[in-house]
This record gives C-alpha cells, structure tokens and sequence, in this order.
C-alpha cells in the first residue's frame, strides 16, 4: 500500500489538525482529539499527530489512489487554515 509522510513545522498543529478534521468530519469518518486524528479518506486513511512544534501527517492508499493526489489535497485544505501564517512546508517522503 503506498504511503509517505510529512512533517509540517508550525506552532499551530493542533489548532489546523482539529481544524482539518471538523472540515472533513461532514463527509467522512473522523476520529481526533488536540493531539492526533484519523480521517478515512475515499482513497486511504489520513493519520495527524500534532505536537508544539509541527503536524506531522501520513497518507496511504488502499486500492486505488493517487497518492500525490491525495498529498495535494491534504497540503491545499491545511494552507487555507493557514492563511495567517503564510503558506507552510511541506516535505513528503515515502515510506516502506
């Protein structure tokens, strides 16, 4: 199942963690706290886990998927939460 990982250095992760999953919450299956939270995209999960200092998020497919499809969608819905900060860095790396 293909699958990276990033992470995204702002002091505000747990703030766009709840903030992403409320949004997604409308349409798909959401399980999260201040600290971490899963989204059941159609494609694959979506796992966050906040910290003081960054979000880190992972992405996999299951079945079909594109997964620098679904690392656009996750980046571009997370820089609108953002907005006040500037656009954040984002730093994707394939895991095994």
């Amino acid at each position: 199942m293909p699958s990276s990982r990033a992470i995204v250095p702002t002091a505000h992760a747990s703030r766009y963690l709840q903030q992403l999953c409320k949004h997604w919450g409308h349409k798909f299956a959401v399980e999260f706290d201040s600290a971490s939270g899963r989204v059941a995209l159609p494609f694959g999960p979506l796992d966050l886990k906040a910290t003081g200092e960054a979000l880190e998020l992972t992405c996999r497919i299951e079945g079909e998927g594109d997964l620098a499809r679904m690392q656009q969608v996750v980046a571009d819905h997370l820089n609108r939460f953002a907005h006040r900060e500037g656009e954040l860095r984002f730093d994707w790396h394939t895991l095994d």
